[in-house]
Parts: structure tokens; sequence; C-alpha cells
């Protein structure tokens, strides 16, 4: 097992490549369940002011398009408003845009298709990057006030995004 020192240190430098992660953070699965299990009854006053601290620390060595791992292995919820937007730049029908794009998962959202994210460029840019969904914008969703109500949102992004193993490590040495 890599050393977290190590781990944290490939993390910053972008030298970290997916399939290490993805090995890294499974085998981090459940320490960090029982971190986030902690975390949710301990009920820590100040848990909204840390996540934040923790998320700019974390992002200001972070360059998403260095990974693209959320858009190429998982999909947004599209609500209403976003397929609303999404479809009128692109002079579709809405329904269209439902048709062409989203289906309805176990959950009866609308997702994507497919992954890796339709929009997702070769360069890991996003070609709709302007009217992306709000789910988009948001993500990793660990800079949000009520962290305590997505704690298991932010322990199952542990599994898909560096930066946020990141942040869940840095967290455990301040809680």
């Amino acid at each position: 097992m890599i050393d977290i020192l190590i781990l944290l240190q490939r993390i910053e430098e972008n030298i970290m490549n997916i399939e290490e992660f993805r090995k890294e953070s499974i085998e981090r699965k459940k320490e960090n369940e029982k971190f986030f299990k902690k975390l949710k009854n301990k009920k820590i006053k100040n848990l909204d002011h840390i996540f934040q601290e923790t998320h700019e620390e974390v992002f200001k060595k972070t360059d998403c398009l260095d990974c693209a791992n959320c858009c190429k292995t998982t999909s947004p919820i599209f609500k209403e408003r976003d397929i609303k937007r999404i479809a009128k730049d692109f002079n579709q029908k809405p329904k269209d845009f439902i048709a062409q794009y989203l289906k309805i998962d176990e959950d009866y959202d609308y997702v994507l298709q497919q992954s890796p994210c339709t929009f997702l460029n070769d360069d890991n840019t996003c070609f709709i990057y302007d009217i992306r969904p709000d789910a988009c914008r948001e993500y990793p969703h660990t800079n949000q006030r009520k962290m305590n109500q997505i704690l298991p949102l932010t322990m199952q992004n542990t599994l898909v995004c560096p930066a946020v193993l990141e942040i869940t490590e840095r967290l455990k040495g301040k809680i």
C-alpha cells in the first residue's frame, strides 16, 4: 500500500495516474466509511468551515483538467432547469434533448445515457462548460453548506475524485 504522504504528494503534483488512484481509493474505502460515519455521529459545529478551508487548500493545487475522472465515469443529475437551458442552447426542445442524451436512473433522475460524458472533449474540457448542469458546477460538493447532510455523497466521491480523497485525508488530520 502506498504511504499516505506519498499518495498526497502524488495527488498534489498531479502525477498519480487514475489506476493508482482507483486502487488506493478502494483500499481506503472501509477506513473512509468509518471516518464519515464518525463525522456524521459527532455533529461537529464548524464542519462546513473545515470542509471549505480544506477544499480551498486542495483546489489551489488541483487542475481538474488533468483528471476529469468524474466526467469519464459518472453522470451528473440533470434537473429540469438544466435540460431547458442546454436544450435551448442546442436549439432543441427539452423532450428531444432528453431523447438524444438522457435516461432515467434507478432514483428516477435524468442522467446521461453513457459514460464518459457525451460533452467531454479529448483534452478533458467540456463542450457545454458555460451551460453545464448545476451538478457539474457544484462538483465535488466539498465546499457547500450543510456538509453533514451530504457525507454519504462525499464518501462516494472519494472513489471518483482524487481531490476528494485528498480532502478526506487532510480532514482526518484536522478533526
